[in-house]
């Protein structure tokens, strides 16, 4: 997943490089970097760094991480609060964020106190990162690096959303998520790119383009019932060509309790009472469409 070597801490909370030395201002670099390179609305660093809440939300996480993990926790949530009313963000001092992650318009996004975040994860607004069991353990979801999850999704419980990955907007996902996958609907649908992306280019935001999962399966029924119809037909017309004595034997052992014209009828018979307004007869049955 590579959540904890996109953000290797020490027992401090504090992110540090393989050699101790502090990380914590090339962080800061990477996450306006972020929002430069995944906002084209962007114009200037110094406009980032004043006008995007969702930015604020991540450095004043920092600070509540860092004092959570000095074990000042009533400070930690005093601070974590406040920053929730500036930037309507409510992330917990107990999570953890990897580098380059980006909350755009920020609004609305809840990340619960045992979620894992990787690098370069990109969150929109109306995202939760839930929990579903009152239990003091892991309840909180990971999310791999290069994650994008798209406006008002909810992820929930203690599953793993893959790298490389897209999450629709609006999706509820509550199943673990493989590697590389598109998820949309509700609950969430998994659906695996026929083309993987490389893990070296930039995050996934064309979240538009998702899998019309129920499109796909109505087309299938509907090819299912064409082929069905085919079927039924070619038998009606063996029927019809028999003897009438072999035909009234064959409707007989029809499903009871219908008349052997009402029968004919049922199998698309050629009944001329029966009308199909608004529609048209197939050709091949008679069945309305």
């Amino acid at each position: 997943m590579g959540i904890r070597s996109a953000n290797p801490a020490s027992s401090s909370g504090v992110p540090h490089r393989g050699s101790g030395r502090p990380m914590l201002l090339a962080d800061i670099r990477r996450d306006v970097r972020a929002v430069r390179q995944r906002d084209p609305a962007a114009r200037g660093w110094l406009e980032i760094v004043l006008c995007y809440p969702g930015l604020h939300a991540v450095w004043g996480y920092r600070i509540s991480h860092w004092l959570w993990h000095h074990r000042l926790r009533l400070a930690a949530r005093v601070w974590s609060a406040m920053i929730r009313a500036f930037t309507a963000v409510d992330i917990h001092p107990g999570a953890r964020l990897g580098p380059g992650l980006f909350i755009d318009h920020a609004t609305g996004v809840v990340v619960g106190e045992t979620a894992e975040v990787g690098a370069d994860v990109t969150i929109y607004h109306g995202v939760t990162l839930g929990g579903t069991s009152l239990e003091r353990g892991k309840r909180h979801p990971t999310v791999g690096d290069r994650v994008t999850i798209g406006a008002g999704a909810k992820v929930l419980g203690p599953i793993t959303i893959g790298e490389d990955s897209r999450i629709g907007a609006n999706a509820v996902v509550v199943k673990p998520v493989p590697p590389n996958s598109v998820v949309v609907g509700v609950p969430g649908q998994i659906v695996t790119r026929s083309h993987p992306r490389p893990a070296d280019t930039l995050p996934d935001l064309d979240h538009v383009r998702l899998p019309d999962v129920v499109g796909v399966t109505l087309r299938t029924l509907m090819h299912r019932i064409d082929e069905l119809e085919q079927a039924v037909g070619k038998w009606a017309e063996v029927v019809e060509a028999l003897p009438e004595h072999v035909q009234d034997l064959v409707w007989s052992n029809s499903p009871p309790g219908r008349a052997a014209s009402q029968r004919r009828e049922d199998l698309g018979g050629v009944s001329p009472q029966l009308s199909c307004p608004g529609t048209e007869r197939t050709q091949r049955t008679g069945l309305c469409r």
